[in-house]
């Protein structure tokens, strides 16, 4: 890891990867007011997250991307093939 921010998008990732999150759930979670911490931002840039609509509303789930990283990183979850978002 490069980025002094990586282990917290990691981090972010992991917890993801555990099941699809509401959005505002995500951004209450990982919120901070330190400009140079743009964990949320970064994992979204980076492809790791995205934002899906469903019936619940808004949820946050992890990518195809997100899953090889964690891979990378020794920390792959086996996915829930029941998962409501993918």
């Amino acid at each position: 890891m490069t980025d002094p921010s990586d282990p917290l998008v990691l981090d972010l990732v992991e917890w993801v990867a555990r099941e699809p999150r509401l959005y505002s759930e995500v951004i209450e979670t990982w919120r901070t007011s330190c400009p140079r911490l743009t964990i949320w931002e970064d994992a979204i840039d980076r492809g790791y997250v995205a934002r899906r609509p469903t019936v619940e509303g808004l949820r946050v789930a992890i990518t195809e991307g997100g899953e090889k990283f964690l891979r990378e990183h020794g920390r792959f979850m086996q996915r829930d093939p029941t998962a409501p978002v993918r």
